[in-house]
């Protein structure tokens, strides 16, 4: 598992791009036949993915987490952005459309990945943070979403955002996660921006032609930066930046949140005249 320490908004100032992307780009997501994992220290979060082509993936323990298995003080959330598969949790067999999510509660002993055809592979994104409290495994559809349409087209930030795990869906004892979907001709992510500072956040941008890219917005509303992030990429956002997006053509992305507040609504917006 790697291990990442991000900088702080002080450092952040003074940082160039390089070592902003070194310091919250995740690029390394999503290869082939096995499990990609990244601790990072801002609450504790673990981001991460599986892609099962040819056998089976099965999620291991690490040296990391001083534990005897992944789950025993965790819980993680899970959302397919790829081909159907299936993720075995003790035994029990979770059937996995593209876009369907599963949250695992803490206690859970044997997890396993895997695809129903190599031609079409599952890919599967992983965001787990520690938990206090063992809550059932459940798994999201899409239909049973909460759903939120927000922006406008006159603004280009159209979108509809789906709600999985949160305190009136799927319980969890911190994170908090789903996806946006932009629509066609809709190109702004969160946009008026905002930060919380009593959770961190994981962007994981995808569906995304392999030409496009987004301009990840973060920093304080007074020392903005970007990071250009390509397809199957994720950002981590501290409690201090804000985050937002600009894309060159359509992208999907999912939002995974870890902290003290579960709230969706726990955010402070931000006046897009005051940023600089």
């Amino acid at each position: 598992m790697d291990v990442r320490y991000v900088a702080d908004p002080i450092r952040f100032q003074r940082m160039n791009t390089q070592e902003i992307r070194a310091s919250f780009l995740v690029d390394n997501l999503f290869e082939a036949n096995k499990i990609s994992l990244l601790c990072c220290e801002v609450d504790r979060a673990i981001i991460g993915s599986a892609v099962p082509i040819h056998e089976k993936l099965s999620l291991t323990v690490t040296s990391e987490l001083a534990a005897d298995y992944f789950c025993q003080r965790r819980e993680i959330g899970i959302l397919n952005i790829a081909g159907k598969g299936t993720i075995s949790i003790d035994g029990e067999t979770y059937v996995m459309e593209n876009r369907d999510g599963l949250y695992i509660g803490k206690g859970a002993k044997e997890i396993v990945f895997s695809s129903e055809t190599a031609t079409k592979p599952a890919a599967f994104y992983l965001l787990s943070f520690p938990a206090h409290q063992a809550y059932p495994t459940k798994q999201a559809r899409l239909e049973k979403a909460e759903a939120i349409q927000l922006g406008s087209n006159e603004t280009a930030n159209k979108r509809t955002i789906y709600k999985y795990i949160h305190p009136r869906g799927i319980l969890s004892c911190q994170v908090v996660m789903g996806f946006t979907v932009l629509e066609s001709g809709s190109v702004w992510n969160t946009m008026p921006p905002h930060t919380h500072g009593r959770r961190m956040e994981v962007y994981l941008y995808f569906d995304m032609a392999k030409e496009a890219r987004v301009f990840h917005l973060m920093g304080t509303a007074e020392e903005t930066r970007h990071v250009v992030v390509a397809n199957r990429q994720a950002v981590i956002s501290p409690s201090w930046s804000m985050h937002s997006g600009v894309g060159t053509g359509p992208y999907t992305f999912c939002w995974g949140m870890g902290g003290e507040n579960q709230t969706f609504e726990d955010m402070d917006e931000i006046e897009i005249g005051k940023i600089n």
